[in-house]
């Protein structure tokens, strides 16, 4: 495997790609443009795991959208893998997964973003959330273990805590929620 180049970290600009999706091809930055979005990859289709992950981000897309965040997912599987796991999951538990799940079977994607980890896998994304707020840059980065769900408790609070430190030039304290108290920083100069 040819070794990472880039592992983006907070701050970065989101790096842009041309890629096919299940909803078509798809260039990152004016999919995103001028809302949050979450970038996540999953080792693979028609996993037990994968299934419960994406399929929740299905079931709070319309959550997401108030927040004005698009989601994304990705992959090292085909289009054709996609697609027949996307309407497979849909048939046996109605949930559609209608968001872009991007088909990296190149593994472009993956190594733009830093999601191959070699003492992990060779040939499987690690399970990464990547938060992209409206003007492209990455604001936090999430990995987990290939054999660990993803909390989506977790995401949405972060999430919200982002957008809501921005919008209020505040930060937040240990295990904020919304309507919780956040923290006014004092002043850089006197």
């Amino acid at each position: 495997m040819e070794n990472t180049i880039h592992m983006p970290r907070i701050g970065d600009q989101a790096p842009d790609f041309e890629a096919i999706t299940t909803q078509g091809p798809l260039k990152f930055s004016e999919y995103i443009k001028g809302s949050w979005a979450i970038l996540f990859s999953h080792p693979a289709d028609f996993t037990p795991v994968c299934t419960t992950e994406l399929s929740g981000f299905a079931q709070e897309k319309e959550w997401f959208a108030k927040h004005n965040t698009k989601l994304i997912g990705e992959s090292i599987d085909s289009i054709h893998s996609h697609v027949a796991w996307v309407q497979a999951v849909r048939e046996k538990t109605g949930v559609y997964m209608d968001f872009p799940i991007i088909a990296d079977i190149d593994m472009k994607v993956a190594k733009l973003y830093g999601m191959l980890h070699e003492n992990t896998s060779n040939t499987a994304a690690v399970r990464a959330v990547f938060f992209i707020d409206p003007k492209g840059i990455i604001r936090l980065v999430m990995y987990y273990p290939l054999n660990v769900g993803r909390n989506m408790d977790e995401i949405k609070r972060v999430l919200e805590a982002m957008q809501t430190a921005d919008a209020n030039g505040c930060a937040m304290p240990l295990n904020w929620k919304k309507g919780a108290k956040v923290i006014v920083p004092p002043p850089k100069t006197l």
